[in-house]
C-alpha cells in the first residue's frame, strides 16, 4: 500500500517535470538566438486548428520543430541536416519552386512587353534617322552644286592643280607640232575650276556637300528618305566603307559631281540605273561608285592630256563636255563588262583597255553616247545591249597575258585591292587600276 502511494507520487512528479521542460523549450524556441553564421533566427509559433484543438508548433527557417528537437545552436554539437524527403513533406521545395515561377498574369504581360520591344527595335532598324525623315533633305541639281563651287573661294586649291601634262625636250616639240589644239584662253578658267573641284574633299559643315551625297543615294536606291552620313548603307551603292569621302582620294569632290550629273539628268538616269543593276549581278558584280570614280579619273586624264580641247573649243565649254565624256566612258565600260561577261577579277585589265580607247578616240566615244541616247529616246534597242564588234576585239593591253592573269586571279579567288590613283606621281597616272 505504501509502495503504491510512493509510485503514484513519483508519476505525478515525472509528469510535472515533463510539463516544465516542455514550457521551457517553447520559451527557448520563441526567443531570438544568434546562429552559427552570425545570422539571427526567429522562431514563430504556428497555430494549426485540428478538430477544434489548437496545436502550437514552433517553426525555424520554414521547418516545423517538434518538442523533442533540442537547439544546439549555441552548443558544440552541429546542426542536424534534414533529408530531401523531409523537405518535400514540409512543402519547402514546392514553395520555393512556386515562388520562382511567374504567375499566368505575369507571363502574359512579359509576352506583350517583349512583343512591343521587338516591334520598336524593328522600327529603329528600318529607319534609324527618324528625326531626319520628318524633314527630308531636298534633292540638288548639278547646276546648283556647280554654282556653289563657282561662288566659293577655291584659291588655295587652285595653287595645287596640274591642268596639263608637263612635257620637256622633244616630247614638248612633238606635241606642239602634231598634238591636239590648245584650249582657248577664255576656257582656261573653267578648266581650272574643274581641277580645283577635283582637289576639294567632302566637308560635313557644307550643306551642299551633304545634299549631293543624299541625292546620289536616293536616286540610285529609289528612296525618298534621308540616310545617315556614315553607315554600311553606302556599300549598297558601291562605296568601299561607311564613309564615301574615303574613296575620293583620286578625284576629290568631282567624283561625286559626275555621279550627281549621271543620276540627275533625265536622259542618262536610265543608263545609270542599268549600270547599277549590273553592278548587283551575282557573278558580274562590281562596286558602282568606285567604278564611277575611276571613270572620272580617266576623263580627267584625257582632259589633262588635251585630248578634249578640240571638242571644248567647238562647244565653247569645258564642264559640259567633260560630263558627257564621263558618261560615254562609263557606257563603254558597261558594254564591255556586260557583253564579255567580265567579273571583278578582270577589272584591272578592263579599266586599262577603257582608258587607252578613251584617250585615242574621244570623239568616237562622245558619238557613241549620242547615238545610244538617241536610240533610247526613239524606243529602240540601243547598241549597248548587243555585242560591240569594236569592243569585242581585245586590245594589246589585254592580250593573252591579260586573259591568263585574269583566270589565275579568278582561280585563286583573290580579292581586288583598291588603291588611290590620282594622288600618285604624274608618270604613274597612266596606269589603270580600280581605286
Amino acid at each position: 500500500m505504501t509502495s503504491e502511494v510512493f509510485r503514484g507520487q513519483d508519476q505525478k512528479q515525472v509528469q510535472q517535470t515533463t510539463r516544465s521542460h516542455a514550457m521551457e523549450e517553447d520559451i527557448d524556441v520563441a526567443s531570438r538566438i544568434e546562429g552559427l553564421n552570425g545570422l539571427s533566427r526567429e522562431c514563430k509559433p504556428l497555430e494549426e486548428i485540428t478538430n477544434g484543438h489548437s496545436n502550437h508548433k514552433p517553426i525555424m527557417n520554414g521547418l516545423v520543430i517538434g518538442h523533442n528537437v533540442k537547439d544546439h545552436t549555441n552548443g558544440s554539437a552541429p546542426l542536424r541536416s534534414l533529408p530531401i524527403s523531409a523537405l518535400k513533406q514540409n512543402g519547402l521545395l514546392q514553395t520555393l519552386a512556386a515562388g520562382d515561377q511567374p504567375k499566368p498574369e505575369d507571363d502574359k504581360e512579359n509576352v506583350e512587353l517583349e512583343k512591343a520591344r521587338q516591334e520598336w527595335e524593328a522600327l529603329e532598324h528600318t529607319q534609324p534617322a527618324l528625326t531626319e525623315d520628318l524633314n527630308p533633305t531636298p534633292l540638288i541639281s548639278f547646276n546648283e552644286a556647280l554654282q556653289y563651287f563657282q561662288t566659293t573661294d577655291l584659291g588655295d586649291l587652285l595653287k595645287n592643280i596640274q591642268p596639263t601634262i608637263r612635257r620637256t625636250g622633244l616630247a614638248a616639240i612633238t606635241h606642239f607640232l602634231f598634238g591636239p589644239p590648245r584650249l582657248h584662253r577664255e576656257l582656261l578658267e573653267e578648266r581650272d575650276l574643274v581641277f580645283a573641284i577635283a582637289q576639294c574633299p567632302v566637308d560635313n559643315s557644307q550643306t551642299v556637300h551633304l545634299r549631293v551625297l543624299q541625292t546620289i543615294y536616293k536616286k540610285l536606291i529609289g528612296s525618298k528618305l534621308d540616310c545617315p552620313r556614315y553607315g554600311v548603307h553606302w556599300e549598297n551603292i558601291g562605296f568601299q566603307g561607311t564613309d564615301p569621302a574615303t574613296d575620293l582620294r583620286g578625284t576629290g569632290f568631282l567624283g561625286l559631281m559626275h555621279t550627281l550629273y549621271f543620276v540627275m539628268d533625265p536622259e542618262t538616269l536610265p543608263l545609270a540605273r542599268d549600270i547599277y543593276k549590273l553592278s548587283q549581278h551575282p557573278t558580274q558584280n562590281f562596286p558602282f561608285s568606285v567604278m564611277s570614280i575611276n571613270m572620272t579619273r580617266i576623263a580627267l586624264q584625257v582632259l589633262r592630256e588635251e585630248a578634249l580641247s578640240k571638242e571644248c573649243n567647238r562647244r565653247q565649254q569645258v564642264v559640259g563636255v567633260l560630263n558627257e565624256f564621263y558618261v560615254a566612258t562609263y557606257l563603254h565600260l558597261y558594254q564591255l563588262w556586260k557583253t564579255q561577261q567580265k567579273t571583278i577579277a578582270d577589272s584591272g585589265f578592263v579599266l586599262k583597255d577603257v582608258e587607252l580607247f578613251a584617250k585615242k578616240n574621244p570623239k568616237q566615244m562622245l558619238r557613241r553616247l549620242e547615238v545610244f541616247l538617241k536610240e533610247r529616246r526613239a524606243g529602240g534597242i540601243p547598241r549597248g545591249t548587243s555585242p560591240d564588234p569594236v569592243a569585242q576585239q581585245p586590245s594589246p593591253s589585254l592580250g593573252e597575258r591579260g586573259a591568263k592573269a585574269g583566270t589565275a586571279q579568278a582561280r585563286k579567288g583573290k580579292e581586288m585591292h583598291f588603291t588611290g590613283v590620282c594622288d600618285l606621281p604624274p608618270d604613274m597616272e597612266g596606269e589603270a587600276r580600280l581605286i
